[in-house]
């Protein structure tokens, strides 16, 4: 129960940390070990990047409703992050949709324990995020529904 009202207390910044961690992880694999992204890799970075960004700031001015608005960016990242695993894992699914510019989506950078891939991080990363956000919003309608009782107790 602790554990879940610490979170609660500061999900706002462990969705922003996740968040800048699989931001610079995504550039450290593209950037420094030089695995050129594809085109799924792309559509799951627009969804992550501004997320970093947008996190850091509701942090810095503690605006916990941004959360509502960042919520389903990080269903959208997920929801393509899954769909890119499951296209490295089953092979008939790169058959129905195949990249036809640059990099396979299909292609294994990394292969860590059988199961870990790049868009198993993304999902993982997207999960967390999207489980803080959601964690936020509950509790800042927690919040809002005790400061309506407290009004109303008054009257």
């Amino acid at each position: 129960m602790r554990i879940i009202q610490a979170a609660k207390q500061y999900a706002l910044y462990l969705a922003w940390l996740v968040s800048l961690v699989a931001t610079l992880g995504s550039l450290y694999f593209s950037e420094i070990l030089g695995y050129e992204p594809c085109k799924l890799c792309w559509l799951q970075r627009i969804c992550m990047y501004p997320q970093a960004i947008l996190l850091g700031m509701a942090c810095f001015k503690n605006d916990r409703r941004m959360a509502s608005y960042l919520f389903p960016l990080s269903i959208i990242g997920g929801c393509i992050s899954l769909y890119h695993y499951a296209e490295q894992k089953i092979p008939a699914l790169a058959k129905l949709l195949p990249c036809t510019v640059g990099v396979p989506c299909n292609e294994d950078y990394i292969n860590w324990l059988g199961f870990i891939t790049i868009p198993f991080l993304a999902l993982i990363a997207f999960i967390l995020m999207a489980s803080f956000l959601w964690l936020q919003k509950r509790s800042l309608k927690e919040e809002e529904d005790q400061d309506e009782d407290q009004v109303q107790a008054q009257v």
